[in-house]
Order: structure tokens, then sequence, then C-alpha cells
């Protein structure tokens, strides 16, 4: 049986600052493809995949492992994480805070905070584990991307290819054991945040806007941006939106921070 990696599988472009980006629950490093190519002449630009998916599909990791070893993939730099990414790097920040300079969380949130609800998100993330062990990832990545989350995702933006390159038994795994109902909540510790916070959300995505907003409430060097016409995947739905809110984000804490 093949010895299990100690790393997470990363895919580096380019030199100067490190901005080390992390992406959601069935995709993998290759859907940072177009930022990557925006930040590249700005930045190193290190995009990672989590535990289960894509390269690094063998790592099975809770989101205290998982946030260790983005540190431990990405070092000192800015950290970018979307959805499950988010969660990931924002609890690298508040248990690594020498290594996150910066933080952009697009689309995502600090757990949830109510116990019954957790409970009840862990038990139905174990039912869609069970579903993609069952029935394989190509069937499930089609009813995930079916679902409501992603009604304003075009087909076209939404790497469906490289969402069933991943592995059945790694989705799995990362929904178990690193899914938003196993995760300790993180609402209280928002204040240990000194560093720079960027917030983003889609505007046709309601519920994770409220979240954005209690998110930047709960940080002191928080900035909040909502884009228009975006649901959940901002970064695919309305890339030149992000870009640009990412762009003058960086601009702005780059000169307070020099």
């Amino acid at each position: 049986m093949p010895a299990v990696p100690d790393h997470l599988a990363v895919e580096s472009r380019h030199a100067g600052e490190r901005i080390v980006l992390l992406h959601g629950f069935t995709q993998t490093r290759r859907s940072w493809a177009a930022t990557m190519q925006h930040l590249a002449e700005r930045a190193e630009v290190v995009a990672v995949d989590a535990p289960g998916h894509g390269d690094s599909a063998a790592i099975r990791a809770d989101v205290v492992r998982a946030a260790a070893l983005l540190v431990a993939a990405g070092g000192a730099a800015t950290y970018v994480g979307y959805s499950m990414g988010g969660r990931i790097a924002l609890r690298a920040a508040l248990d690594h805070p020498s290594l996150v300079r910066r933080l952009v969380l697009v689309s995502s949130t600090a757990g949830i905070a109510d116990p019954s609800e957790r409970a009840a998100r862990r038990a139905a993330d174990d039912v869609l584990a069970d579903g993609i062990e069952r029935d394989g990832v190509a069937a499930f990545v089609d009813r995930w991307l079916a679902g409501p989350l992603f009604a304003t995702l075009p087909a076209d933006r939404a790497g469906r290819a490289d969402r069933t390159g991943n592995d059945a038994g790694g989705l799995a795994a990362s929904l178990r054991q690193a899914g938003a109902g196993t995760q300790e909540p993180l609402w209280e510790r928002l204040p240990e945040l000194a560093i720079p916070v960027l917030v983003v959300a889609g505007a046709l995505d309601p519920k994770f806007v409220t979240l954005a907003e209690r998110l930047t409430d709960g940080v002191e060097h928080a900035t909040l941006v909502v884009v228009p016409r975006s649901g959940h995947t901002v970064h695919l739905e309305q890339p030149d939106a992000f870009h640009a809110a990412l762009d003058g984000w960086l601009a702005a804490t780059d000169q307070v921070r020099g």
C-alpha cells in the first residue's frame, strides 16, 4: 500500500509577495486558474489541494490539521480561501498568526454556532459522504452542482471535469472530518485577528451575505465586499469583479502595512 504523503500538493507561479489560494469542496487547486493568472504579475501565487482533494486525495484531516498543513505548504503569506477553503484559512490565521499576514474569505463562515444545528449538519454530511461512496464522484458532483447553492453558476464555469477527477474516499473523508458540522465554531475568536481581512460574498447568495456581514463585524480590520450579480462561487461567476475587489484591497492594505 503506497505511503500517504504528509504534505499538501501545491502549484506555484512566478515570484514576489506570496499569495496562497485554497479551494472549496469538490474543487482542486486548478479551480483558481484564472485568479492565478491574474495575480501572477504581482505575486508568487501558490494554489493548494486541500486534504481529500486533487493530488492531496490520500490525506485525511480535520480543520485544525488541515490548517496546519496549509501553512506548512504556504508559509508566510496572504491567504485566500473560498467556502470550505475559507473555513480552513480562518483556522490557520487564528492558530498560526505569524504566518497568515492577510486573509481573504470568499463565501465562507466561522462555523455553526448552535449545537443542534451543528449536529444536524454533521448528520447531513454523513449522508452525503455515504452517497459519494455508494454512487461515485461523477453522480455526486452532478447532484451537488444542481443544488440551490450553485443555481447562478454557469455550467461552463463550474469545472465539472476537474471536480469529477476527485477521489470518492477523499471527498467522503473531507465531509466527515472537515465539514461545517464537525468544525469548532470560531465566532468568539474573531477578535483575535489583528491582520487585514477581506470578506467577499455574492449578492445573490443571501445566506452568505449575512454570514459575511457577521464576519466583518467580528474582525477589527475587516472590509466587506458584496459582488453584484453573483451567487456563491464569486470568483468563478464574476471573476473580473472579484479580481478588482481583491486588487483594490491588496493595494490599500499594502499602503497600511508600508
